[in-house]
């Protein structure tokens, strides 16, 4: 498989420092692989590719490289404890996570890529790496879709001012970088939230500050309603803390999340709740989605773990295995709330009065893109994301694009 266009403009460029700031799915590390490949044909040449954790160095390019290192023929030896390739040449390939600096340390380096160059610390390339291309007069690439206004916003703005003779960068959407079919990039728009699906697939440094909920909108997501009577399954978001025990109670018809209730009890207990639940939803039956700390917390005498007494009471209750990242909590509820297509699949009828004021003011700690849990709008909010998270979920991967040929001779 040939290079797209936009992909040969970034690897026929010869500037020293190129970045390349592209939505999803373009192929950055195919891009990577062929940049690294096309150096080490070079004798004597040392040659890295940096992943924000070596864990996603081994899953992303580790058996891609070896792929086309065997097809070139080129392979003296391999170490895959140090995912390391040693080529007959006398050039050597190796993989490292960014997530160990220590391993970055100590090496003159001619060419280095950058793959999802917005999860790794900016130190790992001022501190660490930038001296190691100093002897060599090494190069480095950058390749990331964007994630907010940081250091790798300043590299792509860095590449787009034309004093800076050594900088060059690009930017392309998914859809210009031509893997993706069109449809795919339709469905992403209905299934992710306005800023998510720019970030993702148009390539935009979006700002993650001010309100979280931005889907949030008091004519379109309130309305008055009725739940209909052949409804059987109450679905349940817990957040578990003593001052306030917060859940929300909502049915689901027609791909629509309807929150109906909520409950919000101060100086309580899981026990409390359930009973709550009990007396107020009879002959239901009741699912929860309760905070994961539920396996391990407990909020209530008797020894027993919040999860533990959620399922005496004769619920079932949806726990995933782990947190999700807050990030993509966040982002599964903006989704529903409202997608980048207009489509908005979230409904809470006005009596919820605790829910609706968390939404409309809860906003992100000054400078950082968590949360501002100290004005006490956090519990509802983070009940709504507890279910919405688990029954849409929404989150970044690091899965490599589809593999392509391509013919490291040629620049």
């Amino acid at each position: 498989m040939k290079l797209s266009e936009p992909q040969k403009q970034v690897a026929y460029d010869n500037h020293r420092f190129r970045v390349l700031v592209t939505g999803r799915r373009f192929g950055k590390t195919t891009l990577a692989i062929r940049e690294l490949c096309y150096m080490a044909r070079l004798p004597g040449k040392v040659c890295w590719y940096v992943a924000p954790s070596y864990r996603q160095a081994k899953q992303i390019a580790w058996i891609q490289l070896k792929e086309r290192l065997a097809d070139l023929r080129w392979i003296k030896k391999i170490n895959e404890a140090e995912l390391t390739i040693f080529l007959k040449n006398g050039s050597r390939i190796c993989l490292r996570g960014a997530d160990n600096p220590d391993s970055l340390r100590g090496v003159g380096i001619d060419l280095i890529c950058f793959d999802e160059t917005s999860d790794i610390p900016e130190t790992a390339w001022t501190s660490v790496l930038r001296p190691t291309l100093s002897d060599t007069k090494g190069k480095a690439c950058f390749f990331s879709t964007p994630k907010g206004m940081n250091w790798f916003h300043d590299l792509y703005q860095r590449g787009q001012n034309k004093a800076e003779q050594e900088w060059r960068s690009w930017l392309f959407t998914t859809e210009e970088g031509g893997w993706v079919d069109k449809d795919e990039i339709e469905q992403a728009k209905r299934d992710l939230d306005i800023k998510s699906y720019r970030q993702e697939y148009q390539a935009t440094f979006e700002t993650f500050s001010g309100i979280i909920y931005y889907g949030f909108d008091m004519q379109h997501n309130v309305k008055q309603f009725e739940m209909p009577e052949d409804v059987n399954i109450i679905h349940i978001g817990m957040d578990f803390n003593l001052d306030p025990m917060a859940s929300v109670v909502s049915y689901i018809k027609d791909g629509i999340v309807h929150i109906f209730d909520e409950i919000q009890i101060w100086g309580s207990n899981t026990n409390e709740i359930c009973d709550e639940i009990h007396n107020r939803y009879k002959n239901k039956k009741i699912v929860v989605y309760p905070d994961p700390a539920a396996r391990q917390r407990k909020t209530s005498a008797g020894g027993k773990t919040d999860l533990s007494i959620l399922q005496n009471a004769g619920f079932v209750c949806k726990v995933p295995g782990k947190h999700m990242a807050v990030r993509d909590r966040i982002n599964s509820v903006n989704s529903k709330l409202c997608s980048a297509a207009g489509i908005r699949g979230i409904v809470i009828h006005p009596k919820c009065k605790n829910l609706l004021n968390t939404l409309a003011k809860q906003c992100y700690k000054e400078g950082t893109s968590l949360p501002d849990k100290t004005q006490g709008l956090d519990h509802m909010n983070d009940a709504l994301g507890y279910l919405i998270s688990f029954l849409y979920p929404i989150t970044r991967d690091f899965t490599a694009t589809a593999t392509q040929r391509f013919t490291v001779g040629v620049r």
